[in-house]
């Protein structure tokens, strides 16, 4: 019974915001969007990635986040010369800001954006006592504002640190995908803010999508592939981050 719940919320919402929007597009008509026709993830390019922080500017204002909340954020890395040498993190206001430059060339630094990992096998939807924390048909996991108790179960037991206690609505929130924009066929406020196109908005049943190319040809890590938490959420040329 509960399963058929969640599927019923999911394309409820779906139609609601395929039919909220005032624009009429080829997918605004009810019933149009098939939860079952795409499994959604999100690619990450380490090397284009510049830390400008447009990603996380345009999540606050599209998702309305809360300040000194972050749906999506930036860590830079930075590793000094030699084999054993630790990496120095820092993400100052979740990097919305852009970075500071820093002194010194031998360094190696990088950024890395972060997010909900999207877990196929996600330890919050399994530690949810009420079932307010699901994975929809298409992917994404989703919180039912309803039903969820703020007892922060899922925050402790996801893996990423994505996810948060809303101050005001006093429920969880994190990082949807915007899923109210891609059931419209469009990509997430974070990919199309993007200027170098580090992000990608993947759809993984969709065999024409250049997801299944860019995880031909590249090395792909996940963060954290010890958690076996199935994550969606792909990484090129991660090495040298902690993960």
């Amino acid at each position: 019974m509960e399963i058929n719940r969640r599927k019923f919320l999911i394309l409820t919402t779906s139609i609601a915001a395929m039919t909220s929007s005032g624009e009429p597009s080829a997918t605004s008509s009810p019933g149009a969007y098939d939860v079952h026709a795409h499994w959604w993830g999100m690619t990450i390019d380490i090397d284009k990635c510049i830390g400008c922080g447009n990603c996380v500017r345009a999540c606050a204002v599209e998702n309305s986040v809360p300040e000194g909340f972050y749906r999506t954020w930036i860590e830079r890395y930075e590793v000094p010369p030699g084999e054993d040498a630790t990496p120095v993190v820092a993400s100052p206001d979740g990097g919305i800001h852009g970075f500071p430059p820093m002194q010194g060339a031998d360094a190696k630094r990088f950024f890395v954006p972060k997010l909900c990992n999207q877990c196929a096998m996600s330890p919050c939807v399994q530690v949810c006592p009420v079932g307010a924390t699901f994975v929809s048909p298409d992917g994404v996991v989703l919180v039912d504002e309803k039903y969820c108790l703020g007892c922060r179960y899922c925050v402790q037991a996801c893996p990423y640190g994505c996810r948060y206690i809303h101050p005001v609505k006093k429920t969880v929130d994190k990082c949807t995908l915007c899923y109210h924009r891609i059931t419209q066929g469009l990509t997430t406020a974070c990919c199309e803010a993007c200027p170098t196109g580090a992000r990608q908005l993947a759809d993984l049943k969709n065999p024409s999508d250049p997801v299944h190319e860019f995880l031909r040809n590249n090395k792909i890590q996940v963060l954290k592939p010890q958690m076996a938490t199935r994550s969606k959420t792909f990484y090129r040329a991660l090495d040298g981050a902690v993960r």
